[in-house]
């Protein structure tokens, strides 16, 4: 049973300031769909928005959070029951789909809800109050996903002390945000007086409200703190209000809250004023005593400058006014105590990991030689963390001779400008870093021993510098130098070092040795906690494991991999980390698997880093992989400027790239003979020597493409030649991708030769290693001819569900070919919009995705998979789509479209 009353919206006080410069700012307009109000306990957060909502034309649905509403299900039978409260009707069918759905996957109740509202077709808000009770990340990317889908017309209005975890940058460039924070809640001038007037009912002259804004900062708590315990001596010409400088406020708000506090409480505040943020263990430090939390619960319970940082009273801070306020009275009563104090913490900070904060607070105070110490001993581990800027800019506000002075800085300053790509000024601070280890161990220099332990990190670094020079041998003789000293090192090498390895393999083609490597890297950037270089490890693993055929292997890794990333570094409010090898890798799974929506959503990523650009070498990979899937769907122009784009950067950048890149000639020879163009094809796979091939998948992938264009000018016998040595060789490495597709052309020139026995022999064996190994698209990307020998195949032609997925992918790659290619639309807008004309009522685009998925010969169960939606709400658009179209069944749905142009 729900508790109605969290469903209520609290009455507006008619003595409230009135906060019509806010209410505007509150209202729906334009694209945005989310207002955040976030503030401190005290800023006038809830009353701001019940005054709005009291005013607004919009149906409102209130609901008031608290700690017992951390559980995800609670969460949202909560959010339905605060709409059902409001009036919005099929509210029971929501409830219902809660009540059937088991397990963490909220989805179907959350798109039972869209699906409710966008029927509705009212203007609604959701209100939901004290959000800062929400801590569960379930909850949090839920909530992400269903502002994502919110139809038009919704708005969320979230009230809250902290920022929410939730993808608040990407829906700000989009429009989306109307923030309301601390500093536009706060107290105007006028509103001050107001507030003292109307709301405290206190005669104060504009002289002394003047001065208690100013104090307070527009802080309605810190007002009212004001007004409650100023008694008479507010009213009345207080000039001496007027009058008092920035010190003398600090001393009366200190005075007036220190003097009614019990002295347990008032030390407590002294004592722990110095830190940044606070937590029991922290506070025990410094106070040498064990009943921390008790009173920062009891500070938090009287709403006494403090702000909790988490829903669990874990972590807070003191507002900053009255933090600077304590501090200096703590510094001018006892300085040696305050000097103490603030050292005490920056040592708890460094002991319990919170390097940055301590870092933050040295940096602060100017003790350059502390920071000098801390950044030798943690600088690395805050590089390898991703936060290789700010070590830079930390070490720039050193003095120059404590650089100077210290190997050790003077890697971690190498270390740094190589995660910043700043490679070109690397060497020089090489030869000098040596130089001085040189002399140090020649001089026995008291950290002789420490200057030998960085040669292996100058080895490491010597060995990335050698790969973007292409120079193999030193690049193999230093690698093998650090894993022989890896372990007399100071700092987790390991898996940066297999990785490197794992590339320096695949570059060469020695393709099972990249695997054994990259697996340690995996398992070392876990146990070394690198969640980057164990995502690029596990992602170009998977890479070299897919394109040799083990698709369910190559999906399973990155699944284990990324597993493991969002279970330790997930942060919904930071963009997600992802590895443009893992991406691409399953972008290249889900195109083979037919599933495109799964595709482009692993590739839409990568595509913002190619328009922001990025290194040379991940730019090729992602325009072959965007070329592959523009293939697959038949957007030929695209997939062939992508395609050239690809094998141009790669031919002018090579000596910037770590490894061979993929064959891109290969796959844009295709695309040509796709068009109709074996000539130019030919020409393109003639620019690629074999002996320029090193990794072997590429080597496969340059004959089987020749072979395909010998096929296109009737050179069967020659295509025959080119294959008979690669069917060997391929099924002796266990490349089953590309077995399968030697095969496939082998049938073909066979079959221009006139001996169909054998065409077929090669066309069973063929089918029967694709299906065994999950492949499904490159069927139906061989030349019409493959097609249609598949389409006539016997076996194929066996009842199973993946033979008749194959069958209906081949009927439509034909249908597909048939469509002059001018007419082939660009992915990028999504379906092409329905002539309103056409029909009575337009389909949606959700329609029109059901109806191409439809086409593809999905089941229902597999369109909400590709949707990402419950097949219930895939029935919900069918039926739809049957109702616009006036149809009854699907073989009379896509006649009709077909009719109507709409396939």
């Amino acid at each position: 049973m729900l508790l109605t009353t969290k469903f209520l919206r609290p009455t507006t006080d008619a003595r409230a300031v009135r906060r019509d410069r806010l209410s505007t700012r509150l209202a729906p307009g334009g694209s945005k769909r989310l207002n955040l109000v976030i503030a401190p306990a005290g800023y006038g957060k809830t009353t701001l928005v019940s005054q709005w909502c009291a005013q607004s034309s919009l149906h409102d649905a209130w609901l008031s959070l608290d700690e017992h509403d951390d559980d995800p299900r609670r969460f949202w039978q909560y959010v339905l029951g605060a709409f059902e409260h409001a009036g919005l009707p099929d509210m029971p069918a929501c409830r219902k789909q809660l009540t059937r759905q088991d397990g963490s996957d909220l989805t179907p109740v959350m798109t039972a809800l869209l699906n409710t509202l966008e029927r509705d077709g009212g203007h609604w808000c959701l209100v939901l109050d004290d959000y800062h009770f929400v801590g569960n990340a379930d909850i949090h990317r839920q909530l992400a996903w269903f502002l994502d889908y919110l139809p038009p017309g919704v708005l969320i209005t979230l009230v809250s002390r902290t920022e929410p975890p939730l993808p608040l940058a990407r829906w700000r460039v989009r429009r989306w945000v109307e923030d309301i924070h601390p500093g536009l809640l706060a107290f105007s001038e006028g509103e001050c007086r107001q507030f003292f007037r109307d709301t405290m009912g206190r005669d104060i002259s504009e002289a002394d409200a003047s001065a208690l804004w100013r104090k307070t900062e527009g802080w309605v708590a810190a007002m009212q703190l004001s007004a409650l315990s100023g008694g008479d001596r507010i009213s009345g010409d207080s000039a001496a209000v007027a009058n008092i400088d920035e010190r003398q406020i600090s001393d009366y708000v200190l005075t007036e809250v220190l003097q009614q506090q019990p002295s347990r409480l008032a030390d407590f505040l002294l004592q722990t004023a110095c830190c940044p943020r606070l937590t029991a263990s922290l506070c025990d430090t410094l106070r040498g005593r064990d009943d921390s939390q008790e009173i920062l619960e009891e500070l938090l319970r009287q709403n006494l400058f403090l702000i909790p940082l988490d829903t669990r009273n874990e972590w807070f801070r003191y507002h900053d006014l009255f933090r600077d306020a304590l501090v200096q009275r703590l510094r001018h009563t006892d300085p040696a105590r305050a000097e103490s104090l603030w050292r005490q913490t920056v040592t708890w900070l460094l002991e319990h990991g919170h390097v940055q904060d301590a870092i933050a607070q040295i940096v602060r105070q100017q003790d350059w030689p502390w920071l000098a110490r801390v950044l030798a001993e943690h600088g690395n581990n805050l590089i390898h963390a991703g936060f290789h800027l700010p070590v830079l800019d930390w070490l720039e506000a050193l003095p120059a001779h404590l650089v100077n002075d210290s190997p050790r800085l003077q890697m971690v300053r190498i270390w740094g400008l190589f995660f910043a790509n700043r490679v070109d000024s690397i060497e020089p601070r090489l030869v000098a870093l040596e130089d001085l280890l040189d002399r140090r161990v020649a001089d026995s220099h008291p950290d002789a021993e420490g200057a030998l332990g960085l040669h292996s990190e100058l080895a490491l670094i010597r060995s990335y510098l050698a790969r973007t020079r292409n120079d193999d041998k030193r690049v193999s003789d230093l690698t093998r130098q650090v894993l022989e000293e890896i372990d007399h090192t100071q700092i987790p090498l390991k898996s940066v070092t297999y990785y490197g390895l794992g590339l320096d393999y695949y570059g060469r083609g020695e393709l099972r040795k990249a695997e054994e490597v990259l697996r340690s890297a995996v398992h070392y950037g876990q146990v070394e906690r690198k969640p980057s270089t164990a995502l690029s490890s596990g992602g170009l693993l998977a890479w070299i494991q897919y394109n040799r055929g083990d698709t369910d292997l190559a999906l399973d890794t990155c699944t284990q991999v990324r597993r493991w990333v969002d279970q330790h570094y997930s942060d919904p409010s930071q963009p997600r980390l992802i590895s443009c090898w893992q991406n691409s890798t399953l972008t290249e799974i889900y195109r083979e698997r037919n599933e495109p929506t799964l595709a482009h959503n692993h590739l839409a990523p990568l595509l913002e880093h190619v328009t922001r650009g990025t290194e040379p070498g991940q730019h090729v990979i992602i325009q072959y992989v965007r070329g592959h899937l523009a293939f697959s769907e038949g957007r030929l122009q695209e997939a062939t400027e992508a395609l050239e784009d690809a094998l141009l950067t790669g031919r002018r950048r090579r000596d910037h790239i770590v490894f061979e890149p993929p064959a891109s000639a290969a796959l844009l020879a295709r695309c040509l003979l796709a068009i109709g163009m074996p000539e130019k094809a030919a020409a393109c796979l003639d620019d690629v020597h074999d002996d320029e091939l090193t990794n072997p998948l590429n080597r496969e992938q340059h004959r089987i493409s020749r072979a395909r264009v010998c096929n296109a000018l009737q050179q069967p016998e020659r295509a025959l030649d080119l294959l008979a040595e690669l069917e060997a060789s391929a099924g002796r490495a266990g490349h089953n991708r590309h077995l399968v597709q030697a095969l496939l052309v082998m049938a073909e020139a066979l079959d221009l030769m006139n001996r169909p026995a054998e065409a077929q022999n090669k066309l069973e064996q063929a089918i029967a290693m694709a299906r065994e190994s999950g492949f499904a698209r490159l069927l139906a990307e061989e030349s019409p001819r493959v097609r249609t020998l598949l389409c006539d195949l016997p076996a194929l032609r066996a009842p199973g569900r993946w033979n008749r997925d194959v069958l209906a992918m081949l009927r439509d790659q034909e249908h597909r070919a048939r469509q002059p290619q001018e007419t082939v639309p660009a992915r990028e807008a999504g379906p092409s919009p329905v002539p309103e004309e056409a029909l009575p009522e337009p389909l949606s685009q959700r329609e029109q995705e059901v109806l191409a998925l439809i086409h593809q010969g999905l089941a229902n169960k597999d369109i909400a998979r590709a949707m990402a939606v419950a097949p219930a709400t895939v029935k919900a658009h069918i039926r739809n789509l049957y109702g616009k179209l006036g149809v009854g069944r699907r073989t009379e749905a896509l006649a009709r479209a077909r009719a109507l142009g709409l396939l």
